[in-house]
């Protein structure tokens, strides 16, 4: 499991030139899963994306969480996360696990985002052609993989 983190003012979704949800200030991240991701990984990605302290505090140190500054989050589905360029100038997606499975880990790990970790969570639209509008704060972005954790 990949998660990209974007520190983020604000952020919103798209879908069909409509806005389907927003947040303020918070994190917006992208969340994709590979062939062998199980519910397992779940957890461990959910506490570390909850409690990464990547905001800054009174004396510019990036030294609060999304708890501190009463952030939310927007969690968009992203299976290019496991795109293998390796071969060529056309990306191949076999790494990715498929979109049946996908979707129910990335729905559970939105739920556990919520109702572990008290955070408020949109979401995208699962599959859609989505725009995404946001403003990355700093810009700061972290890359967490579930394989480096």
């Amino acid at each position: 499991m990949r998660v990209v983190i974007q520190r983020s003012l604000a952020a919103k979704c798209i879908v069909n030139n409509q806005v389907i949800s927003e947040i303020e200030k918070g994190f917006m991240i992208l969340v994709g899963f590979c062939s062998t991701d199980t519910e397992d990984v779940l957890p461990k990605m959910a506490k570390k994306v909850a409690n990464m302290r990547i905001f800054e505090d009174e004396n510019g140190k990036i030294n609060k969480s999304l708890y501190d500054i009463n952030g939310s989050i927007l969690s968009i589905s992203q299976f290019t996360l496991y795109a293998d360029c390796s071969h060529g100038h056309r990306p191949g997606f076999t790494n990715a696990l498929n979109g049946q499975d996908a979707v129910k880990l990335y729905h559970k790990f939105n739920e556990i985002l919520e109702n572990e970790y008290q955070i408020n969570v949109k979401e995208g639209q699962f599959g859609a052609d989505m725009k995404i509008d946001f403003t990355n704060d700093g810009p700061v972005t972290i890359i967490l993989d579930s394989s480096n954790l």
